[in-house]
Order: structure tokens, then sequence, then C-alpha cells
């Protein structure tokens, strides 16, 4: 199996000596949805937002599909196959559906750009019943839909997602998990931070568990949902709320 992206030994934080992050490992192999959990305040979009070359990463590697992009910003990283979409300001809510697609192909050519936003409105047929309409009318759920919509233009092989059912009804959150689900039929590989955590590892096949800053437990995500220790420790939960 191909391996997507390697994150090992990450130490990183918003400054340089106060790292949120204690030497963070994780993995995703092509064709696999790998969710990372756990308490507030463990680092997970810490970790995310660092891998997305949007935090400073002070120790450890960051590799993607084998090569070392550690330290790459983000809109280098674009250009080598990786996707973030962030948990909030991830549309622009003044301009149409349309024209949100063509500022997220803006880095292809026009006629290349145009032929990948007709697939998206076939893929998509919600955003092309409302393509002419400003983004600010769409759902919260909606605008999450345009958000990856519109990182899947440039045919990512890496997609990171922020709390991508943040805010969301638990009808809204299921769809978005189920178009989640989808995004690596064609071997591409999501990296998801997720706050919902039994949703989340229903449609995952393996999740890490942060807590402070480290690695504290990982395997198959279907395992991860009868461990107790996840419910009684990293979620704050009863072990039947989570499992």
């Amino acid at each position: 199996m191909t391996r997507r992206l390697t994150a090992s030994g990450i130490v990183a934080g918003y400054r340089p000596d106060l790292p949120i992050l204690h030497g963070v490992s994780v993995h995703v192999d092509a064709g696999e949805v790998m969710t990372i959990i756990g308490p507030n305040g463990a680092g997970k979009s810490t970790l995310i937002k660092a891998i997305a070359g949007l935090v400073t990463v002070s120790a450890g590697t960051v590799e993607i599909d084998g090569e070392d992009r550690t330290g790459t910003p983000a809109h280098l990283l674009a250009g080598a196959g990786v996707a973030y979409v962030p948990q909030t300001g991830n549309v622009f809510t003044t301009l149409t559906i349309r024209e949100n697609l063509i500022v997220g192909g803006a880095a292809l050519a026009k006629a290349e750009a145009l032929a990948r936003i007709d697939e998206i409105f076939t893929q998509y047929p919600m955003l092309a019943a409302k393509r002419a309409e400003k983004a600010r009318v769409l759902s919260g759920g909606e605008r999450q839909i345009l958000a990856i919509a519109r990182a899947l233009l440039t045919s990512p092989r890496i997609i990171l997602l922020d709390e991508p059912t943040a805010g969301l009804s638990p009808m809204a959150a299921a769809e978005l998990f189920d178009l989640v689900r989808g995004l690596v039929a064609d071997g591409a590989a999501v990296l998801m931070v997720e706050q919902n955590a039994k949703a989340a590892l229903k449609m995952s096949d393996r999740a890490y568990v942060l807590a402070e800053g480290e690695n504290r437990i990982d395997g198959v995500a279907s395992d991860l949902l009868e461990n107790d220790e996840i419910g009684r420790i990293f979620l704050g939960a009863r072990p039947e709320d989570v499992a």
C-alpha cells in the first residue's frame, strides 16, 4: 500500500518556546481515512496545521509521498498534491458558488479549471443547482461541501480536514461523513481532525488519540470504538457514550 503521508516526531506550536506537540507521529496510506481524536487542547488542530505548513515545525519531519516536505509553505504544498480545508472561514461568502470554485482552480490552466468545475458540478448536484448564488445563502453543511469541493479541484492526493462537522446537525454531519468516505475511492488519503469521535471512528479506517500533545493510543478505528480507555480518559465521556 502506498504511504501518502508520514509525520514523524513532530514538535510544533505557535511560539518556539512553548510547543503544543511533543513528538507526535502519524501516517496515512492511499485509500485510507485516518482520524485524529482527543480532548480539547490535545493538539489535534495544531498537528494538522503543522502538516499543512501553517504552523512552524521545530523538530520532526513531514513526508509527502516519500519526499521530505517539512516546513514547506501551504501554497507550495498545494502544488505537491495536498489540500487543506480549515474548520472556519473556508468559503468566500460574498462570491457565488461558481466563483468560489474558480478561485480554487486558480493554479490550473483556464481550460483545465473549467473542465474540473464541470466535473465538480456533476459530482455535487446541490452545488450545480446553486452555482449562481452567493455562498452566504448555503447552510453549514452545504458550505462544508463547497469547501471540500473547492479543495478537490486540483485532484489532491492528500486531503486534510480540520473539524469538518463542527456546528453541523447530526443529519448534515452524517451526510458529510459519507462524502468524506468517498474521497479516497481513487487512492487519495484523508487525514481528519474530528470532535465527533463516535461517528468519525465508525467511518474511518484507523485513528490516533492525542492527549496533551502526545500520542496515546492508535489502531484500527473499529477496535478503538470498543476501547474503554478512550471514553474514560481521553474523551471525558463514559465508555457507552463513545462505543
